[in-house]
Order: structure tokens, then C-alpha cells, then sequence
């Protein structure tokens, strides 16, 4: 069996690609720089990106399972995607994993669920079997969240999410590629242990960093008014804006178990992500 995987300079696909060089697993690294892929026993390197149809079959020649890491965030990730799972499947890739979003459909709130719906669909409308992992948000980004006065801002009212530690995306992500087919055509949600709201968030990171950190809700037209200073682009400002709105409705606040049934570990939490 053939494993390639994209992402392997990012968070996830670089865990997944070192814990499975750990385990003596070779594979395929697709990179879009070469100069850039980790050097780990057993992986080789293949130069391709998304939006390049022509590289990525060649790069994906030969192979049985592919872990696809979803693209960096982009107003034309979507089409990127379509052309890479077009691109898969015309190389003969057997099996796709892909890294979804728990959210995700065609009216999700939060707006880029919606591209990874549409990324779903895409995968299933070809030949290829699928594992879908729907991500939670990352409890990692929870203390991105933090503004330089120590205040998190955002419209998510008293809602609640189930982040999950992208540590735990990989732990699963590597097990299914260790034994793809007891995973085949299986959706998986993944969350953390537990459902927290901002305002428990940000104690947490108070207590663990020993520094003030706050929740102040806003309404979404302060929240588009406090994010103008960085000056993004519409679909930018929806996303930003759209990751508050989507816990204040609860879309988010499902605890899953899949993350221990498929790992047979429990998930971590965020002060766990915040200590190690």
C-alpha cells in the first residue's frame, strides 16, 4: 500500500508525517517546495500543488491512500480542491482522507464549512473511497483568540464548542492511515472532551498563563468594525466574523467520542494544549 500525504510542512500533515516515519511507514510527501518538506526516514517528496492538475497526478501515480489536508484558507480554496480530488482520482488514488469541518454544509454558518461541504461532495462524486474528518475548531487557536489587551471579542453570545487539539486530528488522521480499511467510507467528528463557552476558555488561559484574559461578546456590526484595521477582503471578514456566530448558534457545541474510539485515547483539553 501507498501512502501519500499533503500538509507535511503545516501542523497536522507534519504530525502525521513524522509519527508514521516513527513507525517505519514509508510514504509520499507533497510539498509545494521541496526546499521546505522535513527530511523523515522513508517519506520521498513529490513538487506539486493544488491548483496544478499536471503535477498532481504525477505526484500521485502509484498511490493507494491519500491524506489531504485541506488547503490554507483562500477565496478560491474550493476550486483548489476540485481540481486536486479531480487530479486524485484520475491518478488512480484508491482512497481519500480528508480533513473536513464539524460544521460542515452546504448553509453552515460558519462560511468556510461551506467549502468543505462542497469538498466532500466532490470526493464522493468520484470513484474513491473517503474518510471524512470533521474538525472541530482547534483548541491550539484558542489563545490566538486573545487581543493584545488580553480580551477575546467576537458575536458567540454564551455559546459553546467542542475545540479539539489538532495533536488529536493527527493521532487520528495516522491511525486510519495505518489500517485504511477498517475506516472506509466512515465520517468521523472530532472534538475535545468537553464543550466550553469564550468566557471559560479565557479563564483557562488566565489561570494557566497567569495573566488576565477576558471575554467580551460583541454584535456582528461591532465585530466587523473592530477587524477593518486589518483591512480583509469581504470573504476574509465573513470567515473571522462567521467562527463567533457559529458557536453563538451551538453548531458546535456536540461532544463526539470518535476521537477515543478510534484512537483509544481520550482527548485533550485545553489546558492540556495549553501546558504541553
Amino acid at each position: 500500500m501507498t501512502i501519500a500525504i499533503t500538509g507535511a510542512t503545516g501542523n497536522i500533515g507534519g504530525a502525521v508525517a513524522r509519527a508514521l516515519a516513527d513507525d517505519g511507514v514509508p510514504f509520499r510527501m507533497l510539498v509545494r517546495d521541496a526546499a521546505r518538506a522535513p527530511e523523515l526516514p522513508g517519506a520521498d517528496v513529490a513538487v506539486a500543488s493544488f491548483d496544478d492538475a499536471d503535477a498532481s497526478r504525477a505526484a500521485l501515480e502509484g498511490v493507494d491512500v491519500l491524506l489531504m489536508v485541506s488547503a490554507a484558507e483562500a477565496e478560491d480554496r474550493l476550486a483548489q480542491h476540485r481540481k486536486f480530488v479531480s487530479a486524485a482520482a484520475t491518478a488512480g488514488v484508491r482512497h481519500v482522507v480528508y480533513t473536513s469541518f464539524a460544521g460542515a454544509a452546504a448553509d453552515a454558518t460558519f462560511t468556510l464549512g461551506r467549502d468543505h461541504w462542497a469538498t466532500e461532495q466532490a470526493i464522493r462524486a468520484t470513484s474513491m473511497a473517503h474518510t471524512f474528518l470533521r474538525d472541530s475548531f482547534y483548541l491550539d487557536f484558542v489563545e490566538d483568540l486573545v487581543g493584545e489587551d488580553g480580551v477575546i471579542r467576537g458575536p458567540a453570545g454564551d455559546g459553546a464548542m467542542a475545540a479539539v487539539a489538532r495533536a488529536d486530528v493527527a493521532r487520528v488522521a495516522t491511525e486510519v492511515l495505518r489500517n485504511p480499511s477498517a475506516h472506509l467510507d466512515r465520517t468521523y467528528e472530532l472534538t475535545g472532551p468537553v464543550a466550553i463557552t469564550l468566557a471559560q476558555a479565557a479563564a483557562t488561559v488566565s489561570e494557566v498563563r497567569g495573566r488576565t484574559v477576558t471575554y467580551q461578546p460583541e454584535t456582528l456590526e461591532e465585530a466587523y468594525a473592530s477587524r477593518a484595521k486589518w483591512h480583509p477582503e469581504p470573504w476574509q471578514a465573513d470567515a473571522w466574523v462567521s467562527t463567533y456566530t457559529a458557536i453563538a448558534e451551538g453548531a458546535l457545541a456536540r461532544v463526539s467520542g470518535d476521537v477515543e474510539r478510534v484512537t483509544g485515547r481520550r482527548p485533550l483539553s485545553l489546558r492540556e494544549v495549553l501546558e504541553g
